[in-house]
């Protein structure tokens, strides 16, 4: 499965933002990485894009059909370059803290409730109806930032498909 862009293009987007890949211990080769980088990008995100996916057989979740950002109509057969750059982001993390890119735990070691003398605080349960914790997905804040014009408001209700007239 090939990660979004290109090794060619990541390597300029490492030097173009000051970044270099750590040499002790090497990490995996450019495309491992970028694969790494882009499987977190549609793990985290995907669900969230505006549009659809092309064809439901295609690996990754871009390119889209029906995405419209900032009142545009993206093309259906473009990756975003910012989607692209958040995958090299993500790479990049992954490069410098191998394996953040994927945290495994569950609910069950969350303090729920903390008493000390007098004073009790309750914290509200983030859990998963499977009991996984729902706030372990690591967050990367640039990257969120990169994404948020490519995402729905999940503060309103999510209609596939609107209708107009009668």
């Amino acid at each position: 499965m090939a990660g979004y862009g290109d090794d060619s293009g990541f390597a300029a987007w490492l030097s173009d933002n000051g970044y270099s890949l750590p040499t002790d211990p090497v990490p995996p080769s450019a495309a491992v990485l970028r694969n790494r980088g882009s499987n977190y990008i549609d793990a985290a995100y995907g669900s969230r894009f505006l549009g659809s996916v092309v064809d439901a057989a295609q690996e990754r979740q871009w390119p889209r059909e029906g995405a419209i950002v900032n009142g545009k109509l993206l093309p259906s057969n473009v990756v975003p370059a910012a989607v692209i750059n958040a995958s090299y982001f993500a790479a990049y993390q992954e490069a410098v803290r191998p394996g953040s890119l994927s945290v495994v735990g569950t609910s069950a070691g969350v303090v729920k409730r903390v008493k000390v003398g007098q004073i009790e605080k309750e914290y509200q349960a983030s859990q998963d109806s499977d009991g996984t914790a729902a706030s372990i997905t690591p967050l990367i804040s640039i990257v969120d930032g990169m994404l948020a014009p490519y995402l729905r408001d999940l503060t309103l209700p999510y209609i596939g498909i609107w209708s107009v007239g009668c």
